[in-house]
């Protein structure tokens, strides 16, 4: 047997300090070491020499790390790429995965854990190398943020998303309806090398037991009356691409054994057959019940549940994460206000603040829904209160599913306050918040907040009560 090579390491930093403490930390852990200190150099090194993982600081004197490692990818896309962000911003990471990025660490970091993330990568390296592309197929795709936001938890599900995507495992997504879990899945599916193969979408609760069993095993001719010709069935029309099941907590116990056999000897029998077919399907699944507590109360099969969880994501509902609501709402202002052909391009700092004082027990889809009505009714270019639901500028949320106390958020009618703050306290807050949130950039805080940016140096001399430094 050929023995392993000692892993390679590339690191590109310009910071003469962290490249001598990790080159030490990793040559003592049985790495070989090479070091560039622009991003020219590490693109030079790269191509002369195949390396099993790079490490790239995200700021290089001579160019942006990002593209540094779009770059690096295509020279070597096999080899997984670490960004590494004395920053620490979200929007950093989230455009690093997005890029292609394996991974991302923050400054100043504990060096176990990027110890930890570079054995990963090098592992990932060694054991899964991605097959180049067979004539005819759809090169790998680009990164794609299916559910957008910035909020710590969204960037470590985009990252379990990134690395899950490449595998065969089963995942099983948890999340509150609305919370975007059939993008989610067909993220994975687009990421992963079945990416030019069938994503083939079914909810469990529309079905009856019987029509659910035809619907994904198919049936052959005369198994009951109205099977007037053989039916394949979804799961061979999945067959070597992705079955999505919507809702699998509400399969009956017979249906769950059923799949359970699909999982287990990768063949389905039609109904009414006698002969199974074997698939090749990668299953992701989604669920709004706590399975565990189904799983408990035998309602749902223990023995399923793990085949199902070997990889679990869980999508946190919206009110969990109140900053990714600006995001999201200009997102939907966009794409609804191209839909239909007008001119409404911001909010107002109002309509911004009780949006973001809202519980959204609807989660996404509710915020989505609300956002095309406003569209709609808005008369001007910039989306007021008034064109808001009278439950959203009331704070009228309904107790959120899960949610501790489930109590309102926002003004009782006609009191002009948000819970014990007043109105003005709220748009206090959600300006300086976005604010914050930015850096301390006010153009893109002006951007998010939909307001020109002569009314947001005047928002900021009243809320933080001294004259605001114009941008030049």
């Amino acid at each position: 047997m050929t023995p392993r090579h000692a892993p390679e390491l590339l690191l590109i930093d310009d910071d003469p300090g962290t490249s001598g403490l990790l080159q030490e930390i990793f040559r003592e852990s049985g790495y070989e070491v090479a070091i560039a200190a622009t991003g020219a150099e590490g693109l030079r090194l790269a191509a002369a020499r195949p390396f099993d993982a790079i490490l790239c600081d995200v700021l290089l004197p001579d160019a942006d790390g990002v593209q540094v490692m779009r770059r690096l990818r295509e020279i070597l896309p096999e080899v997984p790429v670490v960004i590494m962000t004395a920053h620490g911003t979200v929007e950093m990471a989230i455009r690093a995965l997005d890029e292609g990025a394996f991974d991302y660490v923050s400054k100043p970091f504990a060096i176990e854990a990027v110890r930890a993330c570079v054995a990963r990568a090098v592992e990932r390296r060694r054991l899964a190398p991605p097959a180049k592309a067979a004539p005819g197929e759809p090169a790998a795709a680009p990164g794609v943020r299916a559910i957008l936001g910035s909020h710590p938890a969204m960037v470590e599900l985009y990252k379990l998303v990134f690395r899950v995507a490449g595998t065969r495992s089963p995942v099983l997504i948890e999340g509150e309806s609305g919370t975007g879990k059939e993008l989610l899945a067909r993220t994975i599916h687009e990421q992963s090398p079945r990416r030019g193969r069938p994503f083939v979408a079914v909810n469990c609760t529309s079905l009856s037991e019987t029509l659910l069993e035809s619907e994904l095993f198919g049936h052959v001719r005369g198994a009951f009356t109205g099977a007037v010709e053989r039916r394949p069935g979804l799961f061979l029309e999945a067959n070597r691409g992705t079955i999505f099941l919507d809702e699998v907590g509400d399969m009956s116990l017979a249906m769950q054994s059923k799949l359970l056999r699909v999982l287990q000897e990768q063949e389905v029998k039609p109904v009414g057959g006698t002969e199974t077919v074997p698939v090749d399907v990668r299953i992701v699944a989604a669920t709004h019940r706590d399975l565990g507590a189904l799983v408990a109360s035998g309602r749902f099969r223990d023995d399923l549940y793990y085949r199902l969880r070997v990889v679990a994501l869980r999508v946190p509902p919206l009110r969990e994460r109140p900053q990714d609501i600006p995001i999201l709402a200009q997102h939907f202002l966009r794409r609804f206000a191209s839909l239909a052909e007008r001119r409404v391009d911001s909010f107002s700092a109002e309509a911004m603040a009780a949006l973001t004082a809202y519980r959204w027990p609807g989660n996404v889809r509710e915020l989505e829904n609300v956002v095309d009505r406003a569209v709609a009714l808005s008369p001007g270019t910039i989306v007021q209160a008034s064109d808001l639901p009278e439950e959203i500028t009331h704070g009228a949320s309904a107790p959120a599913r899960g949610a501790a106390g489930g109590g309102r958020v926002g003004a009782a009618p006609g009191t002009g306050t948000v819970g014990s703050a007043s109105l003005d306290e709220v748009v206090r807050r959600h300006v300086l918040g976005v604010l914050k949130s930015v850096g301390g950039n006010k153009s893109e805080a002006a951007r998010l907040l939909g307001v020109p940016r002569r009314t947001l140096y005047r928002m900021l001399e009243r809320y933080q009560g001294a004259p605001a430094v114009r941008a030049k």
